[in-house]
């Protein structure tokens, strides 16, 4: 596979555990698609991922060795792919393996040079992450901005989502330039 990035916009949402990632990555998708949008989503996870019941007839067939199982019904398709010991994909990568869309959101691949939002909640106990990725273009928190924050980084009241959401819906209309 090659690592060419796709054509449509690409926003990583970063954060720490618990900083509210999920919950406005919802919000998100659901005003974007409300919209008309087509939004493609990436999840990273660092865990084994269980899609199907061990028993069921594609666990089975891909456990006795298929290389990739793709299921498929009326309401949906899944393609698991067994990596096998290979190393795992890069995110370009992943991403050529998706179909069109508007906005792809990314969460995880946090190190991976994409523009970024970065959601960031001081109670969450953890430094933040925009103060070393140069990559990170927005921060969407429910602390006031710092005087030290770099040029270029929007600072987003997080308890505001729709504010949150007209920033993203403003770098669609830019295509997420830098």
């Amino acid at each position: 596979m090659h690592d060419a990035m796709p054509a449509h916009p690409v926003l990583g949402v970063i954060g720490r555990s618990g900083s509210g990632k999920t919950t406005l990555l919802e919000f998100v998708v659901k005003e974007l698609a409300a919209r008309g949008l087509r939004v493609n989503l990436v999840k990273h996870s660092h865990h084994d991922l269980a899609l199907e019941p061990p028993q069921k007839d594609s666990a089975r067939l891909r456990l006795a060795g298929a290389a990739e199982v793709l299921v498929a019904s009326p309401y949906r398709f899944a393609i698991v792919h067994e990596l096998r010991g290979a190393p795992e994909p890069s995110l370009a990568q992943q991403l050529s393996r998706m179909g069109p869309a508007d906005l792809t959101l990314v969460e995880g691949f946090k190190t991976d040079p994409i523009p970024k939002l970065e959601v960031f909640r001081p109670e969450v106990g953890q430094a933040p992450l925009y103060p070393h990725d140069p990559h990170v273009i927005a921060v969407a928190s429910d602390s006031p901005a710092p005087a030290d924050l770099r040029e270029g980084v929007e600072w987003l009241d997080l308890n505001a989502r729709e504010h949150v959401l007209a920033w993203l819906l403003l770098q669609l209309q830019n295509k997420l330039e830098k």
